[in-house]
């Protein structure tokens, strides 16, 4: 599956991952290949993903997410350094 994560300054991250997790604002949870459609907003915590085989994390402050057709779009506001 394919995950977007944008900023309103510029594109963070685009590329073919395994699975995704995601802060959401009722409460964590993982994205796999095939799941279901979803929009969600995403509070402050840490997207993590794993990609060629090696997990990654960033650390955001809030923003939303769809999932659909094996494309997960997450937009947030800032990334927290």
């Amino acid at each position: 599956m394919v995950l977007e994560i944008i900023s309103p300054e510029k594109m963070i991250f685009k590329g073919k991952v395994e699975s995704v997790n995601l802060p959401g604002t009722a409460g964590g949870f993982t994205v796999l290949p095939r799941h279901a459609a979803l929009i969600s907003s995403l509070k402050e915590g840490e997207i993590s993903y794993i990609s060629d085989g090696n997990e990654k994390s960033i650390k955001i402050d809030s923003g939303f997410a769809e999932v659909r057709n094996d494309v997960v779009s997450v937009c947030i506001e800032n990334v927290i350094e």
